[in-house]
């Protein structure tokens, strides 16, 4: 990690040359500039910098489109301000000589950008603050790796990809050594740039791979979860593999994020302490029951920030280890919400997201979510035992994200949280997916129909 001092330092004597300002758009990337670092230290640590409003307002291709209020074309697409938060600044250490600060946005007038994601999580870590308690979080993203380079895969459609692994290496020693060299960079790599990586192991599909990082606090934990998944990429890239974060870019099991969720006191004695093992039913803390039972009662309508694309609901299959049953469990990996750890390592999971997930979002849900449990006093209901897949009267996980939609545009608790802006402005993200893959023709319609119908 770099303050600007250091920074300044590093400058003057060679080190670094380069200076990446960014911000994480809607669909969770890292949108920005890269600056000449003199220039950088020049001016735009006094003054920020600009870029287009519509890095919120795009699809997956950077299509401009319509729906959105804060930019469009009878808006002009004008620029908001990126301003720097320097306690994210750091080096680069897979870019020779780069360092990289992310940025708050802004509008011209100084407001700030209610809809970008680090703002929406901004805003819910606030409310939680202002209840007397703080979010930490551990998001554990999946990913599958492949033989070829992004350039062959493109060419070749992405399609008969050589995965790293030839067969299920969960755990495996054996097979993930064939892959270490990958694996050790990454590691190295981004505990170089700040972050704190604990180990590395082997999935089960083919090729698929995690890498977890040290449980922290929430916006930290989400920033560090958007510079790793950009910089995994451009590592692979580097070593001339590829790697996918699709939830489920194949057949076989899907790429998941699941995120571990507690919450700690601020303010007072108690300051920093851990509030979620208590003396209630199975060593839940009242406080955090009525927590989990609001995570559970806004699942299905925050569902939208937890898998937000026409891809993440192909993950949610019976015995496929990603969720169907809105339930949560002791250590029960077929419910929604998983309960784990002990004393003040207590937490709980949810396993719904997939690795194409935006940190800052799901983590706003789930924030979101246990405000609304605290402050309505909700009851957690019993806890679920057995295979959550055959419970029948459970609520589902939405099967689509058309339903997502729905539930999301119908939703008091969202709005109550997030504000009208927010709402309007993922819904109309979620009209524009289904609007293109609507208009889609697919490899499964070709083959189903080109030469049978």
């Amino acid at each position: 990690m770099l303050s600007v001092e250091q920074l300044r330092i590093a400058v003057n004597d060679g080190d670094i040359d380069t200076v990446v300002v960014a911000v994480t758009d809607m669909q969770g990337r890292l949108q920005g500039k890269r600056f000449h670092a003199a220039h950088f230290l020049n001016d735009v640590v006094a003054h920020g910098t600009e870029g287009c409003n519509y890095l919120l307002a795009v699809d997956v291709d950077m299509n401009t489109v319509d729906g959105y209020a804060m930019s469009s074309w009878s808006g002009g697409y004008g620029d908001f301000a990126m301003i720097p938060d320097f306690a994210t600044m750091r080096r680069v250490p897979w870019l020779p000589g780069t360092a990289l600060v992310l940025a708050d946005l802004q509008l011209l007038d100084g407001s700030p950008v209610t809809v970008s994601p680090r703002q929406v999580l901004q805003a819910q870590l606030g409310a939680l603050r202002e209840a007397g308690y703080s979010a930490y979080t551990g998001t554990e993203l999946e990913f599958i790796a492949f033989r070829e380079s992004y350039e062959d895969a493109f060419r070749q459609g992405y399609r008969n990809l050589t995965p790293v692994t030839l067969f299920n290496s969960d755990y495996s020693l054996l097979q993930t050594a064939r892959v270490e060299p990958l694996l050790r960079r990454i590691r190295n790599d981004m505990a170089a740039a700040g972050l704190t990586p604990e180990s590395a192991k082997g999935e089960c599909n083919l090729g698929q791979l995690e890498i977890a990082f040290r449980y922290d606090a929430a916006l930290p934990n989400a920033d560090g979860h958007v510079l790793y998944k950009n910089g995994a990429k451009e590592i692979a890239a580097q070593e001339g593999v590829s790697i996918t974060f699709m939830a489920k870019p194949n057949a076989r099991e899907g790429n998941s994020c699941h995120i571990h969720f507690s919450l700690r006191s601020v303010g007072g004695p108690a300051d920093g302490r851990p509030a979620v093992a208590g003396d209630g039913e199975h060593g839940v803390s009242p406080m955090f029951r009525s927590a989990m039972a609001g995570i559970l009662a806004t699942m299905r309508e925050f569902t939208l920030f937890y898998a937000p694309n026409i891809n993440s609901y192909k993950r949610f299959q019976a015995g496929s280890f990603a969720p169907t049953a809105v339930r949560w469990g002791l250590d029960n990996r077929t419910c929604a919400l998983r309960l784990v750890g002990h004393g003040p390592g207590m937490r709980v999971e949810n396993r719904v997201p997939g690795a194409d997930v935006n940190p800052y979002l799901a983590i706003a849900a789930l924030c979101a979510g246990a405000l609304h449990g605290i402050r309505n006093g909700l009851e957690l209901e019993d806890v679920y035992t057995g295979n959550a897949y055959e419970d029948a009267s459970a609520p589902r996980v939405p099967a689509t994200l058309r339903e997502a939609l729905a539930l999301w545009e119908d939703s008091a608790a969202a709005r109550e949280a997030f504000g009208e802006d927010v709402v309007a402005h993922y819904a109309n993200m979620a009209r524009i997916e289904l609007a293109a893959f609507d208009a889609a023709v697919t490899d499964w319609e070709l083959t189903r129909g080109f030469e049978r119908l």
